[in-house]
């Protein structure tokens, strides 16, 4: 059965590969805006259904398995995007420091073919950030690390290291939940992959 990741994220493509699957990219192109008055939780859900629908339109329903997701950051009830600029990541920054937050992954798993079935889920990870100082936060934006990653950082940075400790998956804050995911894949009668 094909199986197709539809995300451009080099981060996702080097996670999903970790289950030792053979998969195809191909990118989907939605309006990522956030609807009113819609919540987070539902919101990335609603982003990762979206960018699979995109990518079935474009196979041609031999039996095949879209992986599509969506990763947010929320602190105190507010969306912290990708920073635009310097500015905007050193505010990120400075808001995260030495405080926690959720990074919230929505996902979609949708199987094309003779038995269409598709599974939407989510993970919930709370981060909690260190006490980094201004310099660390300077070099850091320097790097331009911050600019492709909700919340402006990267867990896995490792000159950095933002982070201090989490609770809940790993996979998910880089982006793509592996353990929940893995669940999934096995409902739709993949074969079991493993690390």
């Amino acid at each position: 059965m094909r199986i197709i990741l539809a995300s451009s994220s080099p981060r996702r493509k080097q996670l999903l590969a970790q289950l030792g699957l053979r998969f195809d990219i191909i990118a989907p192109a939605i309006d990522e805006s956030r609807l009113p008055g819609e919540n987070l939780l539902d919101y990335a859900e609603r982003l990762s259904r979206q960018k699979a629908a995109a990518v079935l339109t474009q196979i041609d329903h031999q039996p095949t398995v879209i992986i599509a997701a969506d990763t947010i950051v929320e602190h105190n009830g507010d969306l912290l995007g990708k920073p635009h600029d310097a500015q905007a990541a050193r505010s990120m920054l400075l808001r995260l420091r030495g405080q926690a937050h959720t990074v919230i992954s929505g996902f979609t798993v949708q199987r094309a073919g003779d038995s269409p079935r598709s599974i939407t889920r989510h993970a919930r990870t709370i981060v909690h950030m260190r006490e980094y100082n201004l310099d660390e936060i300077a070099a850091y934006i320097a790097s331009r690390d911050p600019f492709d990653k909700a919340g402006g950082y990267a867990i896995q940075n490792e000159s950095f290291c933002p982070v201090a400790r989490i609770e809940g998956s790993y996979s998910n804050v880089v982006g793509l939940p592996l353990e929940a995911l893995r669940l999934a894949l096995a409902e739709m009668g993949l074969p079991n992959p493993t690390d």
